[in-house]
C-alpha cells in the first residue's frame, strides 16, 4: 500500500464557499501518518508557501488515513538511522512543528483517530485541537526512553497546566477523546461519524465562522495572542495596542465601519 512519496502529503485549497480555507492532509497509511524525512520535507515546504500566501485565511491539519491521526516519528526509519542522525532529525522535526505554530493564520487540527508523540506535538502547534470521542492522545516518549522532542515539554503544560502535563508525559497516558476535552487539551469532542471524519467537518465549520472575518485582524489577534502569552500582563497589553494600531490605518477597518452603517454584510480585502 505504499504511497507515491510526492502524495504522502496533500495540500487543498479549497473553493467557492470555502474559499481562503487549505488543509493539509497527511497520507502515509502504512505507516500510520508517521514522519518520515521525506514527510518532513514537503510539510516544512508547504509550511513555507502557505505562510506568504495572502490568501490563506485558516489552515487545517487532518489525516486522509482512516482510524490514525499522526503517530509520530517514523520508528522503522529511526531504527536504520545512526545515533549522530537522531539529534538532527529530531531538530528537523521540532523545527517543522515550530514553523506550523508560526503560521500567521488561525489553524486547526482535526483529530479523527491516533495523535501520539510527535503525532500530538504537531496538533498542540496548532491554534484550536478538535477530536472524535474514540482518537487516542498522548506524549508516550518515556516509554522509548526519551522524552517528547517536538515541542511537547513545552506546549502541553501551556495548554493544560504544569501539574497535569507532568502527570501525562511521566505516565505516557493515552487519553481518548472525551478525556482530552475534560482537561483541555482539546476544545470540541465529537462522537465519530460512518465516514471516519467527525473532527474534520468540525474543523471546516469553525474555518468557515473565521472566514467572514478581517484578515488583516485575525493575523494581528493571533500575533497579539501568541506574543502576549510569553510575557507579564502589562507588557501584553503594549502587544495589544502595538498591534491594534496596525489595523487603524487599513482599508477593511473603513469597510467595517461602513457596512454596519449601511446595514450590509463587509466586503474584506485584506
Amino acid at each position: 500500500s505504499d504511497v507515491r512519496p510526492e502524495d504522502e502529503l496533500r495540500v487543498r485549497h479549497l473553493d467557492a464557499e470555502n474559499r481562503g480555507i487549505v488543509v493539509l492532509g497527511i497520507n502515509r497509511a502504512y505507516a500510520k501518518n508517521s514522519f518520515s524525512k521525506n514527510l518532513i520535507k514537503m510539510l516544512s515546504k508547504a509550511v513555507d508557501a502557505l505562510k506568504s500566501d495572502k490568501k490563506v485565511r485558516t489552515i487545517i491539519v487532518r489525516s486522509e488515513v482512516p482510524g490514525v491521526f499522526c503517530a509520530g516519528a517514523d520508528l522503522k526509519e529511526r531504527v536504520k538511522m545512526n545515533p549522530s542522525e537522531v539529534g538532527p532529525f529530531v531538530s528537523k522535526i521540532r523545527a517543522v512543528i515550530n514553523e506550523i505554530a508560526n503560521l500567521p493564520v488561525p489553524t486547526i487540527a482535526a483529530i479523527d483517530g491516533l495523535a501520539l508523540g510527535g503525532g500530538l506535538e504537531l496538533a498542540l502547534a496548532c491554534d484550536i485541537r478538535v477530536a472524535a470521542s474514540s482518537a487516542k492522545m498522548g506524549l508516550v516518549e518515556t516509554k522509548l526512553a526519551i522524552i517528547p522532542g517536538g515541542g511537547g515539554t513545552q506546549r502541553l503544560p501551556r495548554a493544560i497546566g504544569v501539574s497535569l502535563a507532568k502527570e501525562l508525559i511521566f505516565s505516557a497516558r493515552v487519553l481518548d477523546g472525551q478525556e482530552a476535552k475534560a482537561v483541555g487539551l482539546i476544545s470540541h469532542v465529537l462522537e465519530q461519524n460512518p465516514e471516519g471524519d467527525a473532527a474534520y467537518r468540525k474543523a471546516l465549520d469553525l474555518a468557515r465562522e473565521f472566514l467572514p472575518q478581517g484578515p488583516i485582524a485575525m493575523r494581528v489577534a493571533k500575533l497579539a495572542i501568541n506574543q502576549g502569552m510569553e510575557v507579564d500582563l502589562v507588557t501584553g497589553l503594549a502587544i495589544e495596542e502595538a498591534c491594534y494600531a496596525q489595523t487603524i490605518p487599513t482599508k477593511d477597518r473603513l469597510e467595517g465601519l461602513l457596512a454596519f452603517k449601511e446595514k450590509r454584510s463587509p466586503r474584506y480585502k485584506g
